[in-house]
């Protein structure tokens, strides 16, 4: 197995003059040769190791490819790594954060047929050293964990390992900028193309999952399949598929998407997330609104914005702020009677009742909180909602977990915010700390010398913006699904997406919005989007069902063509 440690570069820094519009034309060709690089990253299918597991009480031997670095030109790490989730030193300088692990169970042993159960491990965007998500030894019970379920299903397990933001560069500086965590994933599923016809599993049935961070990196690697937006970042690593003159002799379009929660459209969630618990005085009545005329001023904003959209209700309405928490309130209905109707067992507390729910304590103690319920009335007896006060909703939503800060998400530099806690890091230049990426951010930045904000440039939003040197609203929008659903670009045929109703970490319209876009995209063929019932921000929570879903799709589409080489 060919590991090019020995070429680390420095990330390739792309002028927005290369950043091609929404939905730009696929460049991919059959017919181009495949660059050089290309040799560098073929797959060693006897470089493996045998480990074995159980699952559901049966023993199943898993061949583990290590640590497969999926590009030519890795960008080299620091061995001490910051980051908001802790310290830590790291082995793999080298190519760590754009390596794979394989897992492959006996099942899967010479099928080239076998999905490719495709994982990101990101958290709040942050930046995914390589991971192991299968052990020798360990135990696994396919009713509540993905990989078990996938191992005992035959499917190809692959951990992806990337970078985003709060990585450390070996030259100190952040390599890890949007929009690199999506350059790095489109450059493994390029891998597993270029090696499919000598890797067990079929690249025409790659899968791929995450949950907030990552649900957010499967939504965008999924809307924007073989963008050429791309090609010129691809370029700079060093991904398989790109030819001397920059063109993609290669696809990175996926054939579904598992994505929970995702934290995305960016440029636009404050406004979001502000008009949500704004609108029913949400903030205001439980105590958490320390900047109301922020949030007053960035609610105001989304009405306009959610029109722009010209998104439409099942029913063929459209979804405009007018409707929205109506809508929110039918997508939690039906989540409580699809909950109910699932099992004879499952109930909800009548009205005056109380929901007893578990979460982590410090040190990981599982502790359990009573919350009065005083917004939702079900008749257990018929498995159907009768009223739901959204008001209430809202309040019992974050009684659990505190609101974030007003914005939300582009905090850092706003208001003389110094701390870190929002995606503001994630933009900017390699060699600045973080750089406010919305203009309601950029207007607001009082922080000098941070290098953001008219107080340091003199340049207003619109100004910046319109240098040609300016990348900031290039990476906004390649790490924005919106942007490329119902365009040029190979969006996936198979979604499906899960948003907790009782996580506050985003606006619920967010992931509602990504779900209409997709039901409008001729190219997408199903949909299979809900509000999670009693569900806070997290994923994989639905093991049986969600795999289900991914096996009624695989065998819907058929078998995949046989693999045929390096090209597409």
């Amino acid at each position: 197995m060919a590991i090019a440690g020995s070429l680390a570069l420095t990330a390739l820094a792309v002028p927005s003059s290369f950043a091609a519009t929404a939905g730009a034309a696929p460049s991919w060709s059959r017919g181009h040769a495949a660059d050089a690089e290309d040799a560098a990253l073929d797959f060693d299918a006897a470089a493996y190791t045998t480990i074995t597991v159980t699952v559901d009480g049966q023993p199943v031997n898993v061949r583990w490819y290590k640590e497969v670095c999926y590009v030519a030109k890795p960008v080299a790490a620091a061995a001490q790594q910051p980051g908001g989730f802790g310290n830590s030193t790291i082995t793999n300088t080298a190519c760590g954060y754009q390596s794979m692990n394989v897992f492959v169970p006996e099942s899967a042993f010479g099928n080239q047929r076998a999905p490719l159960y495709f994982a990101v491990n990101n958290s709040g965007w942050k930046a995914s050293y390589v991971k192991a998500s299968v052990t020798g030894g360990a135990s696994y019970t396919s009713a509540t964990s993905n990989v078990g379920a996938a191992l005992k299903a035959g499917y190809v397990f692959v951990d992806v390992a990337n970078r985003s933001r709060g990585m450390l560069g070996a030259d100190g500086t952040a390599p890890g900028k949007a929009p690199a965590a999506v350059v790095d994933a489109k450059a493994a599923v390029r891998y597993l193309r270029l090696n499919d016809a000598a890797m067990p599993g079929s690249a025409e049935r790659i899968v791929i999952n995450g949950t907030s961070g990552g649900g957010a990196l499967v939504s965008i690697l999924g809307a924007s399949g073989n963008s050429a937006a791309y090609d010129p970042y691809l370029t700079g690593i060093g991904a398989a598929g790109i030819d001397a003159k920059g063109r993609s002799t290669l696809r990175d379009d996926v054939f579904a998407v598992d994505a929970y929660c995702p934290i995305t459209d960016l440029g636009n969630a404050d406004k979001a997330y502000e008009w949500l618990y704004s609108v029913l005085d949400t903030r205001a009545d439980t105590g958490q609104n320390p900047s109301p005329e922020d949030a007053a001023a960035l609610a105001a904003q989304f009405p306009a914005y959610e029109k722009s959209l010209g998104l439409r209700n099942p029913d063929g309405s459209k979804l405009t702020a007018a409707n929205m928490i109506d809508t929110i309130r039918r997508e939690v209905v039906r989540s409580a009677e699809t909950y109910l109707k699932a099992d004879a067992t499952h109930t909800i507390p009548a009205l005056g009742a109380t929901f007893d729910l578990q979460s982590g304590g410090m040190g990981g103690t599982p502790t359990t909180k009573s919350y009065v319920n005083d917004w939702i009335d079900a008749d257990n007896t018929t498995d159907t909602v009768r009223s739901v006060d959204m008001k209430k909703y809202l309040a019992f939503v974050v009684a659990q977990a505190a609101l974030k800060t007003t914005p939300a998400f582009d905090a850092v530099g706003v208001n003389g915010n110094t701390t870190s806690g929002s995606e503001t890091d994630l933009f900017g230049p390699a060699d600045q700390k973080y750089m406010n990426y919305t203009q309601y951010g950029w207007d607001r930045n009082d922080v000098p010398g941070d290098g953001s904000g008219t107080d340091d440039t003199g340049l207003t939003w619109d100004q910046y913006t319109a240098k040609r040197s300016t990348t900031v609203d290039d990476q906004v929008h390649l790490i924005n699904p919106m942007d490329f659903i119902g365009t040029g670009a190979d969006t996936a045929a198979h979604w499906y997406i899960r948003n907790g109703t009782r996580d506050r970490d985003t606006s619920f319209i967010v992931s509602l919005n990504l779900d209409r876009a997709l039901e409008a995209d001729r190219q997408v063929e199903d949909v299979d989007y809900r509000l999670a019932w009693n569900q806070p921000h997290a994923g994989n929570y639905d093991v049986p069902e969600a795999m289900a879903w991914i096996a009624k799709v695989v065998r819907a589409a058929g078998d995949p063509l046989p693999a045929s080489g390096h090209r597409g």
